[in-house]
Formats: C-alpha cells, structure tokens, sequence
C-alpha cells in the first residue's frame, strides 16, 4: 500500500494509551451534566476513532463492554448502548481502510452516517421500549460527532508522530 503524498509515518500505538483514552472518554460520558439530548457521546467518537485507525486492537468485544457501561450508568434498557456501539463499530471497522485515504475533515463527513445510525440504534430500542421521543434536538448530537472527528485525530495521533529516535539537530 502507498502512503498518501505528504502522510507521516506513524509510530505503533501503545495499547495503555489506547485504554487510557477509552476510560477517559467513559469518564467524561459518566460526568454529571445532566440528561441534555444534543450531548455527544465522546465513547462514539473513540470508538469509532480505534475502530478505523486500530481495528485488531479495539474491535466488538471492546465496543459491546463500554455500552454495558454505558447502559448501567444511564439506566437505559441492558443492552441498548451495546448494540448501538456494536453496529457502529462494524460499521467502522468496514470502512477503515476507505477511511484512511482522506482527510480528517472528509473522513467526518464519512463518520456523519455511523454516529446517526447508532443514535437511531438508541432511539429505537428506547422508544419500542415506552420511552418519548427526542425531538429535533437528537439531531445535534451525531453533527456534533462528526464535528469532533479532526479534533479528535490531530490529538489521539499526536503521540504516534513523535520521532523513533531523539536527536538535537532534528527540528521535531
């Protein structure tokens, strides 16, 4: 496979730093902010990060265990954030090689239709469940998402582009 013109080479990812992003993602998620709709799920966003740019790493198994979480802390119906995640997380895995030949910017585009796929995963199982629906304000939180994706790749990357050997006469 030919690197994109103008691409670093990235160092391996170490899997603690892998870990440590998902348990402060589930962190953040877990914060009191109170039940706003538009909120995004930072655990998607990384999810679906790992998926793409590690998938032997970070696959289902991951995925459905952090919608377990996700569904003990909420409350929600067992099982409801697993399956989103883990139709999201196929869905991520399916296109990560397509993926990695854009932009961060056009890869948010790309990543627009799984965080809407999962949100409309949540909504469905909750509102076959007697739940009430949302509104227009449950369309926030995927832009969102999608939003947070460049923001996201510059800074999980960031310690994959560090030099493999310091030396004082390299400007990085």
């Amino acid at each position: 496979m030919i690197m994109p013109r103008g691409e670093q080479l990235l160092m391996p990812v170490r899997p603690s730093f892998i870990a440590a992003s998902l348990l402060v993602a589930l962190a953040f998620n877990m914060l009191p902010l109170g039940r706003v709709v538009w909120t995004p799920d930072l655990v998607m966003v990384l999810l679906v990060f790992w998926g793409v740019h590690q998938p032997q790493r970070v696959g289902m198994t991951v995925a459905f265990a952090l919608g377990l979480c996700m569904d003990v802390y909420q409350t929600a119906l067992l099982g409801q954030h697993a399956l989103a995640y883990c139709a999201m997380m196929f869905g991520a895995i399916y296109l990560h090689r397509r993926l990695l030949w854009f932009s961060p910017f056009s890869q948010a585009l790309q990543v627009l239709p799984l965080f809407l796929g999962a949100h409309a995963i949540e909504l469905l199982v909750r509102m076959v469940s007697g739940g009430i629906l949302p509104g227009l304000p449950g369309l926030i939180a995927p832009v969102i998402e999608a939003l947070l994706w460049p923001l996201a790749t510059w800074v999980l990357l960031a310690p994959q582009r560090r030099p493999p050997d310091r030396d004082e006469n390299r400007p990085l």
